[in-house]
């Protein structure tokens, strides 16, 4: 019958559980659940469902600017989501009912170059703190408008100790090309004590631009511990080798997709985006080391441990645009602990995940040169050797429906 099976899908979730939001800190998307299977998985069906009401409440011109992506996180007992307008909403997860709701009340004036969006939040519990205690678990999310809130988990009521009255407004270090330049759209990372937050830039608006500095803040007070901008900025730093007499720091190397951690290494790992401007290269010569990367940090001090650029020199916005995954893969019969990060491009890169040195052969293939004006593009590009890429890396006139009119697709006219 399909409602025991419906009943089974709620229990196994409850056993099971989605911690995080790629399911666990490691980004894994794997679910342990093993009452759901291939022979029942088509008798399921819907127990309950949910509406944060935008819909019917908000002005239809403003709905077209949002967009519903957010993934729920199940840690005590509740369900914990977030709305494009950053309202978060915890859920019974066995009837749908809502528990609390918070609304931060976000400037809805503003026009944000990603939309109004939250992927969505991180749960953590304070070891130090007395069980039963206000905010002894808390909820971070981060906002469109640049504020970072900790809410108490059990009530969803502000942790007044955490920077002004439950919330801190980042400082982005410059004024904002127009209001919604800068958003933080994906949930947090929290470890050693610290929530790290990265941000989502409209990184094609100007050279110089804010930088994608990641944060980390004291997960109890709010207060700034750590920040790591992605991009060097020093000439003497040893990452602008390369770059040569006059080069100019870009902004961005943002890191607006997720973040994973290693809780037992003490490791964040952040995906970084091009630099700014997206598709130019000639005010920021050299490979743009760091950018198009995955960088690990420790996540007590910030301290740089290694990073692997998979994109030199970007002029494609070939943003590193998913979440680093986690895992221990065996090889040679012995386990092995990598992080696996696949790309635009379709690749995917395994690297060590000590060292960040690849797993698997990465050749330097030399590629197309011959760029604009004023522009020098990189001789060559990482590809991995040995792992086929996901998706075709040619496209040919007769692949080209959907990207011109009907009538020039000679395919198709056949």
């Amino acid at each position: 019958m399909p409602a025991p099976s419906a009943l089974l899908l709620i229990a196994a979730a409850a056993t099971a559980g989605w911690s995080h939001y790629g399911g666990d800190s490691g980004g894994q998307k794997y679910s342990q659940a093993g009452q759901i299977t291939p022979e029942n998985v088509g008798e399921l069906i819907p127990a309950w469902s949910y509406s944060t009401g935008d819909m019917t409440r908000r002005d239809p011109a403003l709905m077209r600017r949002a967009k519903m992506q957010t993934t729920p996180i199940l840690a005590d007992g509740r369900l914990l989501i977030c709305t494009p307008f950053n309202e978060v909403i915890a859920l019974d997860p066995g009837t749908g009912v809502e528990l609390w709701r918070f609304d931060p009340k976000v400037d809805t004036s503003r026009r944000p170059g990603n939309a109004f969006n939250c992927r969505g939040v991180v749960h953590w519990r304070d070891a130090a703190a007395t069980a039963g205690a206000a905010c002894a678990a808390r909820v971070f999310s981060g906002t469109s408008d640049g504020r970072v809130l900790a809410l108490d988990a059990a009530t969803g009521s502000p942790c007044a100790d955490f920077g002004k009255d439950g919330e801190v407004r980042i400082d982005w270090g410059m004024a904002e090309a127009y209001p919604g330049e800068i958003q933080i759209s994906s949930a947090p990372v929290v470890l050693a004590d610290k929530v790290i937050v990265g941000s989502a830039m409209s990184d094609n608006r100007r050279a110089a631009a804010p930088h994608g500095t990641v944060r980390a803040f004291d997960a109890r007070t709010g207060a700034l511990a750590w920040s790591f901008d992605p991009v060097p900025r020093d000439p003497a730093d040893p990452a602008t080798a390369s770059w040569g007499e006059g080069w100019k720091s870009a902004g961005h190397a943002n890191v607006w997709a997720p973040m994973s951690v290693d809780e037992g290494r003490g490791l964040v790992f952040l995906p970084t985006t091009s630099p700014s401007p997206d598709f130019f290269g000639g005010l920021r010569p050299g490979d743009d080391e760091r950018a198009n990367s995955v960088v690990a940090l420790d996540a007590a001090s910030g301290a740089l441990r290694w990073s692997f650029q998979i994109v030199h020199h970007d002029v494609w916005d070939y943003d590193t645009p998913a979440q680093p995954v986690l895992a221990t893969i065996e090889i040679g019969g012995a386990p092995r602990d990598v992080v696996i990060q696949g790309t635009k491009q379709g690749f995917v890169f395994v690297l060590d995940r000590d060292t960040g040195a690849p797993v698997y052969p990465v050749e330097e293939r030399a590629v197309p040169q011959g760029g604009v004006e004023g522009e020098a593009l990189s001789p060559t590009q990482p590809f991995p050797a040995d792992l086929p890429a996901l998706v075709p890396q040619t496209i040919s006139p007769d692949d080209a429906f959907g990207l011109i009119p009907f009538w020039d697709c000679a395919a198709c006219r056949d």
